[in-house]
This record gives structure tokens, C-alpha cells and sequence, in this order.
């Protein structure tokens, strides 16, 4: 076993951890020598106005236009994405266009539901720790096959097949207080719901996400998509 994996271990340091994380660093790290790409944004703050303006720019159809080749070999020397986007799988969702940004700008996790799982959180935390995302955003949208399944899962009891019952049971916890409220626009509460829900999971995430929020370096927010109009927005 190599020295970062006995490490992190359940008796783990806070030394040991930072070791870790400078070792994984310097992995993905560049020679000074070579060029590699810049990050579009260096505070938090800054990288949730440049989503917000990419996205502005889709809502309004004036992308930005590019040449996809302009900068491959730097990237293939090394990235700086500078937020982080947990998304829904749904494909009707695509990060990368909805705030209007090419390669190397955005580091995605997505999962049916957007909700944080043990390997989506560590990914995460690579992008934030090692990789240096200035933000993350968890991503819901409208009109979520996920949301409505674990919806009607918690109002029927529903059986549903194979491991798509395990979206549900992941989902339940922040779902469920909106579903036993009841009232209108159950189903948008929910994504609702199920947003804020794992962008308070992931604010508290230590040792490595938490740390990072209290200490001002990174921002954890929550959204949702409006697939008829493309809009994002915060919750």
C-alpha cells in the first residue's frame, strides 16, 4: 500500500492528510517550464459571476464562439478548472454549454438525481484540494425523472427494479419532509429539496470540503436548471 493510501486511514492526521494532499498535487502538477492553461477565475465569488454570465450568455443564444484546437496541448500538459458542478445525468443537461464554457473550465460529477455519493464526493474534493475549484454548484433541474421516481416511491411505496431503488433510498433523506408537507409543486420542491440538501452535505464534508468553506476558499451553492428556458437558478 502506498504511503498516501495507509495514511488515510481511519486514524488519519491532519498532517497526514496535508501530506497526502501535497503529494497528489504535486501529481498533477506542471514543470514550471511548460505552458499549461490559466484559471478563468481565482476567488469564489468570481467563479460564481462567471457562471452566471455564461449562463446569461446561453439563455440569450449569443455563445461564445471558439476553435475547440486553440489550446488542446496545453491542456493535455494540465488543467485549472475553476468551479465544479455536481449535475443530474439527465441528458437534456450539459454543464458545459448551459454556462457556455469549453474544456478545461469545469470540473463535472454527475449521477441521475445529483445527489453526492462516496466516489462523487472525493472527486470533489480532488477538484477543490488538488485541482483548485474556486466553487462548487450542485445542479438540479426541472422536470427530474429522479426526483418524480423517488417522489412517487415515498407517496406509493413503490418497488423499483435493479439499482435504480438505490437513487431513492440516497434521495430520501432530503426529499421526504417536502413529501409528507404535501401541496402545490411538489415535484419542483423537491429538486428543491434534494439541492440544498446536498449542498449543506457537502459544506460540512471533512475533513477536506469543510475546512475549505470555513476558511473562505471555497463556496458550495445550489441551483436548479429550467430545461424550457435554459435559465439557472440559485436556491
Amino acid at each position: 500500500m502506498c504511503e498516501i493510501c495507509s495514511s488515510s486511514s481511519l486514524g488519519f492526521t491532519r498532517r497526514g492528510l496535508m501530506a497526502g494532499l501535497g503529494a497528489l498535487a504535486a501529481t498533477a502538477s506542471i514543470a514550471p517550464a511548460l505552458a499549461q492553461p490559466a484559471r478563468s477565475a481565482e476567488t469564489p465569488d468570481a467563479a460564481l459571476a462567471r457562471l452566471a454570465e455564461g449562463n446569461a450568455r446561453y439563455v440569450a443564444g449569443k455563445l461564445n464562439e471558439r476553435d475547440y484546437s486553440t489550446g488542446r496541448a496545453a491542456r493535455a500538459k494540465g488543467q485549472a478548472p475553476y468551479a465544479a458542478i455536481l449535475s443530474c445525468a439527465d441528458s437534456r443537461v450539459a454543464p458545459e454549454l448551459a454556462f457556455d464554457e469549453g474544456p478545461g473550465e469545469l470540473f463535472v460529477v454527475r449521477v441521475a438525481g445529483n445527489f453526492v455519493t462516496p466516489d462523487g464526493l472525493g472527486s470533489l474534493e480532488f477538484g477543490a484540494a488538488v485541482l483548485g475549484t474556486k466553487a462548487i454548484m450542485v445542479l438540479g433541474h426541472t422536470s427530474c425523472g429522479a426526483i418524480n421516481a423517488t417522489v412517487a416511491a415515498l407517496q406509493k411505496g413503490n418497488t423499483l427494479p435493479g439499482h435504480i431503488a438505490d437513487l431513492v433510498t440516497a434521495m430520501k433523506p432530503g426529499i421526504e419532509p417536502v413529501v409528507k408537507a404535501g401541496g402545490a409543486d411538489l415535484e419542483q420542491r423537491a429538486v428543491v429539496a434534494n439541492v440544498q440538501a446536498n449542498v449543506k452535505r457537502l459544506q460540512t464534508a471533512t475533513p477536506i470540503l469543510a475546512d475549505m468553506v470555513s476558511s473562505g476558499k471555497l463556496k458550495v451553492v445550489g441551483a436548479y436548471y429550467d430545461l424550457p428556458t435554459g435559465k439557472v437558478v440559485m436556491v
